[in-house]
């Protein structure tokens, strides 16, 4: 008993390591490159502008939209923006980059899977983002465009976030494993970005959608990604004329992680089968 609990321990030890100098390199090797990082924030408040814009024309002529005032479309779409810093994902981009090339095969003869390391490097990259993205835009939501960004529970806000930020990874993940069969993936990753952005509720909130169509995102995994963040941000959650407590949605939201961490390990398992480390 003793001598398995020292292997388990040792190997939970190897792999924090691991993740710790990954995520320290990567953090060091970006922030070198901050000021390019740095441009990015003026995405989130030319968007969050945009739909200014865009929503005051509409609530000229009434006071509510589904049910949302001004204010709370307002507050949707700047947490909409902020979320994105903290999720933000290119492994889809990176993992084709890397079967195309044929340089995936030095990955397959690593002792660490390039999953993990891929994720490892994820989270170094998304603290460097923290602090050169997220928390400029956070101030200047609250201090310049007066928008209250305090989530209504902080620990589930968190926890959801969370979840958020592991299945936009494995999703884009799973878009990057379409490499295996297809020579360049870029058409379907810029189709699956606008499938996901209108389906995760970035672009519009999922209440807009005709009913058919809520019931139908409510199946689909990608309300997990944005709009189940923000609606925990917000403290409510409803769609399709479903309501669950924060709680629930937060549970539903860790069953689809589970859920797309098997699609990836049945993806994976049929495309290394394919690869053959041409270029390489």
């Amino acid at each position: 008993m003793g001598e398995g609990t020292n292997k388990i321990n040792n190997q939970i030890k190897r792999q924090l390591d691991i993740l710790i100098a990954t995520a320290f390199t990567t953090y060091k090797e970006w922030a070198a490159y901050r000021s390019h990082m740095a441009v990015s924030i003026l995405v989130g408040p030319v968007f969050f502008l945009v739909q200014v814009f865009i929503w005051n024309a509409i609530y000229s002529t009434q006071s509510t939209v589904t049910g949302l005032t001004l204010n709370q479309m307002l507050v949707y779409f700047g947490i909409v923006s902020v979320i994105n810093y903290l999720t933000y994902d290119s492994s889809d981009m990176d993992l084709q980059m890397l079967i195309r090339t044929g340089k995936f095969i030095t990955f397959m003869l690593r002792p660490v899977s390039y999953f993990y390391y891929a994720m490892c490097q994820k989270i170094g990259h998304r603290v460097l983002a923290l602090w050169v993205e997220f928390i400029p835009v956070y101030l200047l939501f609250l201090f310049v465009f007066k928008i209250n960004l305090v989530p209504a529970n902080l620990f589930w806000a968190l926890i959801s976030i969370t979840l958020s930020f592991i299945l936009v990874f494995l999703t884009n993940y799973c878009i990057g494993i379409t490499g295996f069969w297809l020579t360049k993936t870029e058409g379907l990753r810029r189709a699956f970005q606008v499938l996901r952005d209108v389906c995760a509720g970035t672009l519009v909130p999922l209440t807009l959608f005709p009913d058919l169509m809520q019931k139908i995102l409510f199946f689909m995994p990608f309300q997990f990604i944005t709009y189940v963040p923000i609606r925990v941000f917000i403290g409510s959650y409803e769609l399709a004329g479903i309501k669950m407590s924060i709680p629930e949605i937060v549970g539903l939201q860790a069953v689809f992680v589970v859920i797309m961490f098997f699609i990836y390990r049945l993806l994976w398992h049929l495309g290394t089968k394919r690869f053959t480390g041409v270029g390489a």
